[in-house]
């Protein structure tokens, strides 16, 4: 089976013939028809989560998928061959850069009736990402005032639309060139990164999503009303994550120092930090596909790749300059 692999952490992506999947007996074997590429597969190649996520190579990676179900395990109730879904597959169970791919059940949604393949597969990571930041742990409510950074990119325009969709005030930062993008999807107020100074410019805000790090987080903080939350998708990783993930208590220890000085200026200043690892969530996506059917998200392409291409595709991911999600189709 067609496949792209790294053979070692920092290895450039290249195509292989792998081992056809092992079907277990709640699992969905799909035909990938496209696959999303995001940034934590540039993350996971370039080592940058080995120690918090430890894979072995050879790997295959990519962590969206958008297919057709080709036989189910002797276990699964929910799907059958012929339906057409979307999921984005645990850790440790990525590989949708394939031809084909096993994923648990309880991974998996009947994709949007509404959109294309491409669409579908550019949803998963990036809407449960979305979802898990504003409705789980954010609780959002109809009148928060809420920022966005980096709007134009894969989470930041999704998030965008859903926050909306839950009644909140929403700023974003953007480049100038992506201010009209980032209002159609939704933004009351833009700040343009590249001139204005988004700490200057905003306060009170009840919820920052944070893809950046560094000092853009440590500005987040400062924005944020008292009791406000700051949620980091690139990091530092919290103690919350160390013990949902199971680490070791010297990887915690770890973990813990990490975060500690964020952590530290958060509870001056009277706010929180989370760190979000999205979890895979069949029924969350359930949720999301739903939406997306009654017109309330749409799926941002910004650029797709045949399979034959799948390092470059990643390659112009890492460049950065694309709006929404990359996505590599026909394998």
């Amino acid at each position: 089976m067609r496949a792209f692999t790294i053979d070692k952490y920092k290895a450039p992506l290249r195509e292989a013939n792998i081992e056809e999947p092992t079907v277990g007996e709640r699992d969905v074997l799909v035909q990938v028809l496209a696959a999303g590429v995001n940034q934590l597969d540039e993350k996971i190649r370039d080592g940058e989560f080995k120690t918090i996520l430890p894979y072995k190579t050879p790997l295959t990676l990519g962590h969206d998928v958008a297919g057709t179900v080709l036989s189910v395990g002797s276990r699964v109730r929910g799907f059958k061959a012929g339906d057409t879904v979307f999921a984005r597959p645990r850790d440790h169970r990525i590989g949708t850069f394939a031809e084909r791919i096993a994923i648990d059940e309880a991974d998996v949604a009947l994709a949007p009736t509404t959109i294309e393949a491409d669409g579908a597969a550019s949803l998963p990571l990036v809407a449960l990402t979305a979802w898990q930041a504003l409705v789980v742990r954010g609780n959002v409510q109809p009148g928060q005032k809420i920022l966005i950074h980096a709007g134009a990119g894969g989470v930041g325009s999704i998030t965008i639309q859903l926050a909306k969709h839950l009644g909140a005030h929403v700023a974003t930062t953007a480049s100038a060139k992506n201010a009209d993008f980032v209002r159609g999807l939704g933004a009351d107020e833009v700040i343009d990164y590249r001139t204005q100074d988004f700490e200057k410019e905003l306060s009170g805000y009840d919820l920052v999503l944070d893809s950046l790090g560094g000092e853009n987080l440590e500005k987040s903080l400062r924005i944020l009303r008292p009791g406000g939350k700051a949620i980091g998708i690139s990091g530092p990783p919290d103690p919350d994550f160390a013990r949902k993930a199971g680490l070791n208590p010297l990887l915690r220890l770890a973990v813990t120092a990490l975060s500690a000085k964020i952590r530290k200026q958060a509870k001056k200043l009277g706010v929180s930090y989370e760190f979000l690892f999205m979890d895979a969530s069949g029924d969350q996506l359930r949720e999301i596909a739903a939406l997306v059917d009654r017109g309330v998200l749409r799926p941002v392409v910004g650029k797709t790749f045949p399979f034959e291409q799948a390092p470059q595709a990643l390659e112009a991911l890492a460049k950065g300059g694309i709006r929404g999600k990359v996505v590599i189709t026909g394998a």
